[in-house]
């Protein structure tokens, strides 16, 4: 399972009506929405915008989005989530790392 695929479980499990926003511009490059998210979750008149990574790239992810000139306006209308998935040594299970970021 792709950590895409896990985000949207994740989010369904826990109400979110969310759907996938990046798309495919040629066969091997896709297009992030803003140059910033892979998908947009809606719930309760709540807004959110998430960019899914592995949870060693979180940190690029974050810093790609705090570049982005665009942040404020998208901050403005919702919350701005990166979800980093990694396998726990512990459990064995797959965990998500929920990061805000501030516009």
């Amino acid at each position: 399972m792709t950590p895409t695929a896990r985000s949207l479980k994740h989010l369904r499990d826990t109400g979110w009506l969310v759907d996938v926003v990046e798309r495919n511009v040629t066969r091997m490059v896709k297009k992030d929405l803003f140059g910033m998210f892979d998908l947009l979750a809606l719930r309760d008149g709540a807004v959110m915008f998430v960019q899914v990574t592995t949870g060693s790239n979180v940190s690029a992810r974050v810093r790609k989005i705090r570049e982005n000139p665009d942040l404020p306006s998208v901050a403005a209308a919702g919350a701005v989530i990166v979800h980093g998935w990694r396998k726990s040594l512990r459990s064995g299970k797959w965990e998500v790392r929920e990061v805000s970021i501030e516009g």
